[in-house]
């Protein structure tokens, strides 16, 4: 039997496991809605994603685990932790080297990390204040429009106009996204206006950490293909899909760290 390599990251959010084989290969990931106890989210996702590789029968026969995210102290059998920030650096690098900037928007938070050639990180800018362009600052606004993540995702993209969003705050902003929805305002142009918003506060962070080129995103907003393009627009510069799913890049980065110590 090969050995296998762990990564288990426990966001806000979302929790999300890997494992890699000896060769680096992906063998199985799992995505599961975090739980309010950390533990429990990390056992849930581990037994599942354990289970997808017939030579394992339990999280403590991987040869080496990896915990990252907010919840990386709370990784039950976890040989040590790495911080989120250098976990996604080290995905987006084994996924395509090419990229060398990062903009991760997570459930709470929104960081703009520079990669080194090696995939370690060169510099990082983080918003942790304000919910506002964050994972939750999305959810909140779907609700608004009363409407699925992935509908309002698309929704900007059919806007002639943008109607400007002012507030800087996410729960400020809700309440103006509903009176310019209560006034009749065009659905698909205030959506555009929150879009940009949110592009204005990732082109804060990606300046920051240094970003000045080519750009990915990762965590579960980058799926949101109304952000992707308000942030080309902003940023001035093109932002690349990654192959292997964004949201996913944490757990990557920490199996991936975990297969180069223990190989």
């Amino acid at each position: 039997m090969g050995k296998y390599f762990g990564g288990c990251d426990i966001g806000s959010t979302y929790t999300k496991c890997m494992i890699l084989d000896e060769a680096g290969n992906i063998v199985a990931s799992v995505t599961n809605r975090s739980r309010i106890n950390p533990v429990l989210s990390a056992q849930d996702a581990l037994n599942e994603v354990v289970a997808q590789v017939p030579d394992l029968d339990k999280p403590e026969d991987l040869a080496y685990l990896i915990g990252t995210g907010y919840g990386r102290n709370k990784v039950p059998f976890a040989d040590e932790n790495i911080s989120e920030i250098s976990c996604h650096a080290m995905g987006v690098h084994v996924t395509d080297p090419s990229v060398k900037a990062i903009i991760d928007i997570g459930g709470q938070d929104v960081k703009g990390i520079a990669i080194d050639s090696d995939g370690t990180v060169l510099n990082f800018a983080m918003n942790d204040k304000c919910a506002a362009g964050t994972g939750r600052f999305f959810e909140s606004m779907a609700r608004a429009f009363e409407m699925s993540l992935e509908e309002f995702s698309n929704l900007s993209l059919s806007a002639k106009n943008v109607i400007p969003i002012t507030a800087q705050c996410a729960v400020f902003a809700e309440s103006e996204v509903i009176s310019l929805v209560g006034e009749g305002k065009p659905m698909d142009e205030i959506a555009a206006g929150i879009q940009l918003s949110v592009a204005k506060r990732c082109f804060v962070m990606a300046k920051k950490a240094g970003v000045t080129d080519s750009v990915t995103l990762t965590g579960g907003c980058a799926k949101n293909e109304g952000l992707k393009r308000a942030i080309e627009k902003v940023l001035k510069v093109k932002v690349v899909d990654l192959k292997t799913d964004p949201q996913l890049m944490g757990a990557l980065g920490a199996a991936e760290y975990a297969r180069r110590k223990a190989s």
